[in-house]
């Protein structure tokens, strides 16, 4: 495996099917019936105003919400337990672990023998080679970042869902860390939060918006080019302000 080199396993893709799916939040009914289908071997983005549910929707398809009915599975129909890996904002590193030892944290959380070898490799994908033993303290933001992807692609999970995963660092780290992304999650489903309209665009095959109480989701359309998109070339500039106007119809609501 070479630096940037996708690492991911296109045949074990598997799409992210969300059947009638209701869920309740104390007494806020979030979604009522929702369904949607997050192709298989793609990026599907996922916007929409601050509480809406993006967030907890990530969540239910990574199993760690249960909804009040509905169903989410596999393109095959099977449970999407073993099959997720999940990517939030916060870089979540241990600070007095390395580099190395945050990327196996999931096989030592499970109980499991750590591939240290498989880690380094990871690490040298993103573009940590000779940071393998430094710890968080010692790593730029993005560079933490880095870490972190390295540590979800190290579960090597054919569902990759990430929450605002990049929103914490400067814009130019984020641009990069956009690209990198794209590379190395190649081949696997991954569902992607975003508040950002021009991250989705560079980033995913399909977008979707939710809005409303309780929330519906519907489609936009992406530009003509394959992703990572540069925010200059082709129909981008015409789809971002067709995104802006239908987040400004699903917000229009609010404050």
């Amino acid at each position: 495996m070479t630096d940037l080199e996708p690492s991911g396993n296109a045949g074990d893709a598997t799409a992210v099917v969300v059947e009638r799916l209701s869920l309740t939040l104390g007494d806020l009914p979030l979604f009522d019936g929702l369904s949607a289908v997050f192709p298989a071997g793609q990026t599907s983005c996922l916007l929409g105003p601050s509480g809406v549910g993006k967030s907890t929707l990530l969540r239910a398809v990574a199993g760690l919400v249960a909804p009040t009915s509905g169903r989410i599975v596999g393109g095959d129909g099977e449970g999407l337990v073993g099959r997720v890996a999940y990517m939030d904002q916060s870089d979540l590193l241990l600070p007095w672990l390395s580099a190395r030892d945050n990327v196996g944290l999931g096989a030592r959380l499970r109980g499991e023998p750590t591939n240290a070898t498989a880690a380094d490799r990871l690490l040298a994908l993103v573009g940590l080679r000779g940071h393998e033993t430094k710890r968080p303290a010692a790593l730029s933001g993005g560079m933490r970042q880095r870490v972190a992807l390295a540590r979800t692609l190290m579960e090597d999970r054919a569902v990759v869902l990430m929450d605002e995963p990049f929103s914490a660092v400067d814009a130019l780290t984020r641009f990069r860390l956009q690209d990198l992304a794209s590379t190395v999650l190649r081949g696997r489903t991954v569902v992607l939060v975003t508040h950002d309209p021009q991250e989705a665009l560079r980033l995913g095959h399909q977008l979707f918006v939710l809005s409303g109480s309780p929330a519906q989701i519907e489609e936009s359309g992406v530009p003509d080019l394959p992703p990572p998109r540069q925010p200059t070339f082709g129909d981008f500039p015409a789809r971002y302000q067709d995104l802006m106007d239908q987040l400004a119809v699903g917000d229009a609501g609010a404050p």
